[in-house]
């Protein structure tokens, strides 16, 4: 099997593994997340999706879980002007590490959504607005990884069952019926003559 066929493509980093032998350090989380959908689409579709790549995921979520908790921070408690100059900077930093973690395709597609602020000191409605459409499109990412894996994980499934079942395909490749095929009728044919 080729290294680069669907059934050799692994995305880590994302999914623990189901045993407990298993030991998962913090090299396994660093490595890239390729959202990829793999099925019968155009190979224009699947180049487009595997640019759309998060090299480093335990890091973008550490920044989604901080940037989430501000947003609540900023809902929960009026903040003065200091405040808000620190969560303006707090906000940019996080822009910034975002960008270090997204392919070149994530950064444009974040930097078209992301509003620059008015002022040096921003109020809190525009700290609000921007805290929650990073949320927001953070969440998006995260679905949408989350879909693509679901996706793989089901096509991987299906083959590993058609590949496991070759009766099935046995089965479909059995010939008409003529003189001596009566007995493949009855009896399917099996692993031996």
């Amino acid at each position: 099997m080729a290294p680069d066929s669907p059934l050799c493509r692994i995305v880590t980093g994302v999914a623990k593994s189901d045993n407990p032998n298993t030991d998962t350090t913090n090299a396994d989380s660093e490595r890239s997340v390729i959202p990829e959908v793999m099925g019968e689409e155009s190979p224009a579709v699947l180049n487009d999706e595997a640019t759309e790549q998060v090299t480093q995921p335990s890091k973008l979520i550490r920044i989604a879980t901080m940037v989430r908790a501000m947003l609540d921070e900023v809902r929960r408690a009026p903040l003065d002007d200091a405040g808000r100059r620190a969560l303006r900077e707090i906000h940019e930093r996080s822009l910034h590490e975002l960008q270090g973690v997204l392919s070149p395709d994530l950064q444009e597609e974040l930097a078209k959504m992301v509003l620059p602020f008015s002022s040096e000191t921003p109020s809190e409605s525009e700290l609000r607005v921007s805290q929650a459409q990073l949320v927001g499109w953070l969440e998006g990412l995260f679905h949408g990884i989350q879909a693509s894996l679901f996706t793989q994980q089901a096509m991987a499934q299906q083959q590993l069952e058609e590949m496991r079942n070759p009766r099935s395909l046995e089965m479909g490749m059995q010939t008409g019926s003529g003189p001596g095929n009566e007995s493949n009728e009855a009896h399917p044919p099996g692993a031996y003559l």
